[in-house]
Order: structure tokens, then C-alpha cells, then sequence
């Protein structure tokens, strides 16, 4: 999954993708219309690689709960993000079983699926290419190993 350059801009709709970082912040492109925008230092930004979802174990990376709603719709649509409260964490237990109820609000599920939506109907986001991003964190790692020994 490629979301390392995915942004979620507050008070902006939608997600956008970073394209260039400028002496005052740095433009943006908007995943829903194309439009690019200029986004200044002061904006809270969060990257979609950064951010983490609870969980009773501790926290499990997006890009993962990204993934395990991907395998469970085999790539395709996600429930509706405008469903019921009562129906979107039915739906969100099945994907992630483990989830802290406590800290995980209704409202952090609906974004979550929404994003889903935007990022999937990009194909940014797939069952299989999770695994191959993670082999490719860990290679350089095992390169490390060997130029130490």
C-alpha cells in the first residue's frame, strides 16, 4: 500500500497527496477533484503512515487496518461510512476484533472507511501490497547485519 505520501489535511475534506514541499509548506493534490493546493506550515497535517488505530494489545499501524478491510472485501467497497454508529462498529469488529472500544469512537470508524473509500477507488489500497512493502523495510535491515559482521 502506498500511502507514504497521503495526507489529511484539518478543516480540508477529503485526503490529499503531497507533491512538493516549498520554502513556506509545501503543495498538495486532492485525491477527490485533482485540485492542488498550497498548505502552509501552520496546518495541522497528519501523514496516513503515522497514524495508528488502539487496540487492547497496544496500536496497530492504519496502513493494517487498511489492509484487513481490503482482504475482507476482497479489494472492494467498504460498508458506507454514513451507516449507524451501532452498525459501523458491528462492521469494524469483524475487521479488527481486537479494537479499544474505549478509545475507538464511532467517529474515528466512519473516517477510517472513509478513507478507505477514497484510497480504494485510487487503488491505493490492496490485500497483498502490504506484505510486499514490509519485505522490502526489512531487507535493508538484514544488508545492515551483514556489513557489520
Amino acid at each position: 500500500m502506498s500511502i507514504e505520501k497521503i495526507l489529511a489535511i484539518s478543516g480540508k475534506p477529503g485526503l490529499y497527496e503531497l507533491k512538493l514541499q516549498t520554502r513556506t509548506g509545501f503543495v498538495a493534490e486532492s485525491l477527490l477533484d485533482g485540485k492542488k493546493i498550497t498548505v502552509g506550515l501552520r496546518s495541522n497535517v497528519s501523514l496516513l503512515s503515522e497514524i495508528s488505530v488502539y487496540t487492547y494489545n497496544g496500536e496497530i499501524r492504519l496502513a493494517e487496518v487498511l489492509r484487513a478491510i481490503a482482504v475482507k472485501e476482497d479489494n472492494g467497497p467498504a460498508l458506507s461510512h454514513k451507516e449507524d454508529n451501532a452498525k459501523l462498529e458491528s462492521y469494524f469488529r469483524e475487521v479488527l476484533p481486537e479494537f479499544d472500544e474505549d478509545r475507538v469512537y464511532a467517529s474515528d470508524i466512519k473516517k477510517i472507511l472513509n478513507w478507505y473509500g477514497m484510497l480504494q477507488a485510487k487503488g491505493l489500497v490492496s490485500k497483498e501490497e502490504v506484505v510486499a512493502a514490509t519485505e522490502t523495510v526489512e531487507a535493508p535491515a538484514e544488508e545492515v547485519v551483514k556489513a557489520e559482521e
